[in-house]
């Protein structure tokens, strides 16, 4: 995170947890070793704390990062944004 002169401007995303292949693995691995459905890991255990009842989609980072590198966000620096479907709020 930071900033600086000539246009540059720098933020970080916070994402928590995204649908990815690591993740989808972490879920198999859990259901496993809990002896629960795939579908209870990500409910019971990952999404619990989180507003939104569901992974987040790594399309959706990737639409805040375009954002962030277009014109329209030129005054946005320094920030630290959660793509976190409602965790922080939590």
């Amino acid at each position: 995170m930071g900033g600086g002169r000539g246009g540059n401007h720098r933020e970080r995303r916070l994402p928590r947890v995204l649908r990815t292949p690591l993740v989808e693995k972490q879920i198999a691995d859990q259901a496993r070793v809990h002896g629960i459905a795939p579908e209870q890991v990500v409910e019971r255990i990952m999404l619990e704390p989180q507003v939104l009842s569901r992974l987040l989609e790594p399309e959706e980072v990737a639409t805040m990062v375009v954002y962030l590198c277009s014109e329209a966000a030129a005054g946005v620096t320094g920030a630290a944004i959660p793509i976190d479907g409602g965790w922080t709020a939590h």
